[in-house]
């Protein structure tokens, strides 16, 4: 079935829609690193790669959610606990699976006639300070994300810490509205159960690492849906929904 014709952005929803995922080529990347003042950290900024960094995050993006397709246990949830969990863990797994791909990439200032062409198309009048505080794509929210990666990175973990991982966040028993909210907290326990046996066989003498694994990737929260989209979706889907792309691949 064609699906341009209901998908204007065809391009990300078939890389997304993809089951063989093409290697994600991120060799030749590389991400600077930028001054720490504060006027810095607020700038606007974008991707420098924009087409090639935009599709290897696609590639990751596919990964994670064939992922969340694979596992029996979330397959057999009701739909609308699928939904939900979908919805609030998403953007945490994509996190971990740009870390687990070792993918980096380089950001540019976008320029002020650019900035300036979005405020007259929106008919907005805040002042730079607002726009600067109220955009997602702030170099801040970059380093944010950078230094959740470089803590992973540290970490140096398995695909089978990875894997595990990525249970103990996506059966969140805390997203509300879930139907079946014990039965996902077991799922939790049991991930992170599995998890701790794992890291205990690997790691015998580093008797904090499971906590320490635990707090790291906790710490993937703090990198906003919103800016994920923004970043590495936006120039390619335009205004399309996200979500919506992800969730009819997800039951199709």
């Amino acid at each position: 079935v064609d699906n341009s014709d209901r998908h204007p952005h065809a391009i990300l929803f078939n890389i997304l829609n993809r089951k063989d995922s093409c290697g994600l080529g991120h060799d030749n990347w590389d991400y600077s690193g930028m001054h720490n003042c504060h006027c810095e950290q607020r700038k606007l900024v974008c991707l420098r790669n924009s087409a090639s960094t935009c599709q290897a995050a696609s590639e990751v993006l596919v990964k994670t959610i064939h992922f969340m397709k694979s596992l029996p246990s979330f397959h057999h949830l009701p739909c609308i606990d699928q939904l939900l969990l979908l919805q609030s863990c998403w953007a945490p797994l994509f996190v971990l699976g740009l870390a687990q791909e070792h993918m980096v990439f380089e950001v540019t200032d976008i320029p002020t006639a650019s900035i300036l062409r979005n405020l007259l198309l929106n008919h907005q009048k805040r002042t730079n300070e607002q726009e600067t505080d109220d955009s997602p794509t702030t170099l801040q929210a970059v380093h944010n994300l950078n230094s959740c990666l470089n803590k992973l990175w540290s970490l140096d973990l398995t695909a089978k810490e990875y894997a595990y991982l990525k249970g103990a966040i996506l059966f969140n028993p805390d997203v509300s509205g879930l139907m079946s909210c014990k039965h996902i907290e077991g799922l939790q326990k049991e991930s992170q159960r599995v998890l701790h046996e794992v890291i205990q066989t690997l790691h015998p003498n580093d008797h904090g690492r499971f906590t320490c694994v635990l707090l790291t990737a906790s710490s993937l929260r703090t990198v906003a849906q919103s800016f994920v989209t923004e970043l590495f979706f936006r120039p390619v889907i335009g205004q399309t929904d996200l979500l919506e792309l992800l969730t009819e691949i997800l039951f199709s």
